[in-house]
This record gives structure tokens, C-alpha cells and sequence, in this order.
């Protein structure tokens, strides 16, 4: 399944902590000596989150942040530039908003991951060219997307207007469900309910696993979250959280039931 924006930011703030740990470590090491991390934890706001194990520091992008920018003067001003110490500021920024769950758009998505290829980089961490490869990754996705709406745009564009002669009714094309042609058409039928299937009191297109399933087109999305969702039952990986984004009326509750038939 494909990955979000937020996905994507995600990964990229955990590359970020992955790769700016030693060189944090080393640097403030070099200032503070061995009680460094008294020094650091000073300036953190709320105990949790400060952690330690082991004697390791168990880093986040929130707190690695936070420890660069407040001691920037007295540590890191010494081995980095003005241009990193705005890169600093502006993935604090990017990670609160992901931390709220703002959306993030695929700009707003490139700059962030560039940001912090920049940023890597600067200190010479091996994770900036992973970093840079999903910047890449998401501009192409991007052009993509622009490309099928612009197919899709000149696709409406032609058939506007007087329909081609010749063609036949819809009824002629496209068969009814019995239901819909006999007039037993229930809305309240065709919108799924988690609740009612739990229960037991759903219709049978909606309750039943075979009848779910034969009514069900399995496309390549819902083939690729069952797949991950199977891989993750059984422990050969898949994804712990899978983010269903789409608009109202996409499929978010039917493939939630096609999990819960599985």
C-alpha cells in the first residue's frame, strides 16, 4: 500500500534521530565531559520525556531538537553554521505538526525530507542519502498524480456535451442488483456498520464472510491491505499501522469488514 505523506515524515524524523545521535552525543561530551547528560536533561520540560536506558539515552526527534537548539551556543554553534541552525527550527516545527497530525502536503512533505538530508548531511550521517531517496520519491509520486488529473481532466473535457450517436441506455449496458430493479432497495442496507456485523444483526451481504467476499471486488489497494495485514498476523513483518486515507464513501468501513472476515 502506498505510504502517506505523514508516513513519510515518519520515517524521515526517525532517520533524523538515528543519524544526528552520535554526533549530539559526541559533541556535547566534548563540551560537558562525562556528566553531559545531566547538562542535557536540564533543559528538558517534562521528565518523561527524558529517558535513559542502560545509560544510553533514548533519543526521539523531538528531544534531539530541543537538546541542538538549546544548547546551540555553548556546543553546536562551534562545528555548524546559521544555515543548519534554521534547519533545526524548521524541522521543530515539522515535527510538532506531524505530531499533531497536521496534514502535510507533497511540498510541504519534499521540503521537510530535503531539510533533513541538509541537516544530516551537515554532520556527515550515512541516513541522508536514505533521506534524500524519499525526498526524490515523493516529488516522483507527486508528478505522477499530476499526470493521471491531467489525463483524467482531457478525459471529462471530451466526453462533454451531446452524447455520440449510437450509444446504447445504461440499463441496456448495466445490469441492476435485484433489489435495486425489484424497488426493495434499502439505503440503511447499503452503508456497512462495524457495530451491527459485530453483533450479528447485519444483512447477509454485510454479516456473512463468503457473501461478503463474493459481492466484493478485490482491488489492488484492499489485495495489498489484506496481504499486510496477513504478514502481520503471522509475524513475517507487514506494517503495524496501516492509514486509510481516503474520501467519504471510499471504502474506509468496507475494507475494515474485509479485515474482520479474513
Amino acid at each position: 500500500m502506498a505510504m502517506s505523506n505523514s508516513e513519510r515524515i515518519g520515517k524521515g524524523l526517525d532517520l533524523l534521530r538515528k543519524g544526528l545521535g552520535p554526533f549530539v552525543e559526541r559533541e556535547m561530551e566534548a563540551v560537558y565531559g562525562e556528566d553531559w547528560q545531566d547538562k542535557a536533561k536540564q533543559g528538558v520540560p517534562k521528565e518523561r520525556d527524558w529517558k535513559v536506558e542502560d545509560g544510553k539515552v533514548q533519543w526521539d526527534a523531538y528531544l534531539i531538537l530541543m537538546i541542538v537548539w538549546n544548547h546551540w551556543n555553548d556546543v553546536f554553534k562551534k562545528t555548524l553554521g546559521h544555515a543548519e541552525r534554521s534547519y533545526v527550527s524548521e524541522l521543530r516545527e515539522v515535527r510538532n505538526r506531524w505530531a499533531h497530525q497536521n496534514a502535510f502536503s507533497y511540498d510541504d512533505t519534499y521540503r521537510a525530507l530535503d531539510t533533513m538530508a541538509r541537516l544530516l548531511r551537515s554532520v556527515s550521517a550515512t541516513e541522508a542519502q536514505e533521506v534524500e531517496k524519499m525526498a526524490q520519491e515523493t516529488m516522483r509520486v507527486r508528478f505522477a498524480e499530476q499526470a493521471r488529473a491531467e489525463v483524467r481532466r482531457k478525459t471529462v473535457v471530451a466526453i462533454e456535451g451531446s452524447p455520440a450517436p449510437g450509444l446504447k441506455p445504461w440499463r441496456e449496458v448495466v445490469t441492476p442488483h435485484p433489489d435495486v430493479a425489484s424497488g426493495q432497495y434499502h439505503q440503511a442496507e447499503f452503508a456497512a456498520d462495524l457495530e451491527q456485523v459485530r453483533a450479528g444483526k447485519a444483512s447477509a451481504e454485510y454479516g456473512e464472510p463468503r457473501e461478503f467476499y463474493r459481492r466484493t471486488f478485490l482491488t489492488i489497494g484492499l489485495k495489498d491491505l489484506l496481504k499486510e495485514a496477513l504478514l502481520r498476523l503471522t509475524d513475517k513483518g507487514g506494517s503495524p499501522v496501516v492509514e486509510l486515507q481516503t474520501n467519504f464513501g471510499g471504502g474506509k468501513t468496507h475494507s475494515m469488514l474485509a479485515l474482520y472476515h479474513l
